[in-house]
């Protein structure tokens, strides 16, 4: 890309005078649907036929490609005139939708629980109107459910403050908040573990048990991710690649972090508070 600018300091590219990023050929999309598409047809595969080959390769392509094309990413914004004003707009757009398309993904999980909290008459074979169907014993909601959610809290202050410590340059508190955030997400992640390890249930139990695995399972998936996010932002921040001018990749990790507590919330409330039912024994 030619590195040439007009009076107004915005990059010239294919000669047009514009602020707008126009990147180089890349192979990552593609190399990324290829990947999706193994991963779904590696779910059918060994759904069933047991066959889990299609499915790793996959994941390894999909992981593979979210390693190069970030690390791409991150290179750009250190390039000068590559990231403009307008550019970091776009970007934060992006991340906004990005997000927006999370919130509805989660909001078929709470559609699911909720078609049958309500309607218990629609659970089949249910004999009798109650939720969670009978025989299902559930978690203690104030037990390591309240832990966990008290461990997301804390992470979501560790995060903000780690913002504001960059806007005052602060790098030292900056480092810190957000090292004390992913070892907060390591440990909701290491509690949720444990929590599955005792589940009174099994995922081919019923509904009850398919739609708590399926939302509490994808929102510690997304924990994870967030966790991933994080230490790649200390990572760059203890490198000193975060400005108070100049620092998305940060922004999009706490606002990435904070929908993941939020869920969290919304999970706390709906499946284990307002859901729970015969209390498993210790």
């Amino acid at each position: 890309m030619s590195s040439e600018t007009h009076d107004l300091g915005l990059p010239v590219a294919s000669g047009l005078k514009q602020p707008y990023h126009l990147v180089d050929p890349s192979p990552w999309p593609l190399v990324g649907a290829a990947g999706g598409g193994m991963l779904v047809t590696g779910i059918i595969f060994a759904a069933h036929y047991g066959n889990f080959i299609l499915l790793a390769c996959g994941a390894l392509t999909i992981f593979t490609t979210m390693f190069f094309w970030w690390r791409d990413v991150v290179r750009e914004s250190h390039s000068p005139l590559l990231h403009t004003a307008v550019v970091r707009i776009g970007l934060r757009y992006g991340m906004m939708l990005f997000i927006s398309s999370e919130v509805m993904f989660f909001v078929a999980f709470f559609w699911a629980y909720f078609n049958y909290a309500l309607f218990p008459e629609h659970v089949s074979g249910a004999t009798e109107l109650i939720w969670p169907p009978k025989g299902v014993l559930t978690f203690d909601p104030f037990r390591l459910p309240l832990l966990n959610t008290m461990i997301l809290l804390c992470s979501g202050t560790t995060v903000t403050w780690a913002h504001h410590a960059l806007l005052e340059g602060d790098r030292k508190g900056l480092v810190t908040g957000l090292t004390l955030t992913f070892l907060l997400g390591m440990s909701f992640t290491a509690c949720q573990a444990y929590e599955y390890s005792h589940a009174p249930f099994v995922l081919t139990g019923g509904i009850y048990p398919s739609v708590f695995f399926l939302a509490t399972g994808f929102h510690g998936f997304h924990v994870i991710v967030g966790t991933i996010f994080l230490i790649v932002c200390t990572l760059r921040a203890k490198d000193g690649q975060f400005t108070p001018e100049r620092h998305f990749g940060l922004e999009a990790a706490a606002w990435y972090w904070h929908f993941v507590d939020v869920v969290w919330l919304f999970l706390f409330v709906c499946i284990y508070l307002l859901g729970a039912g015969v209390i498993a024994p210790e």
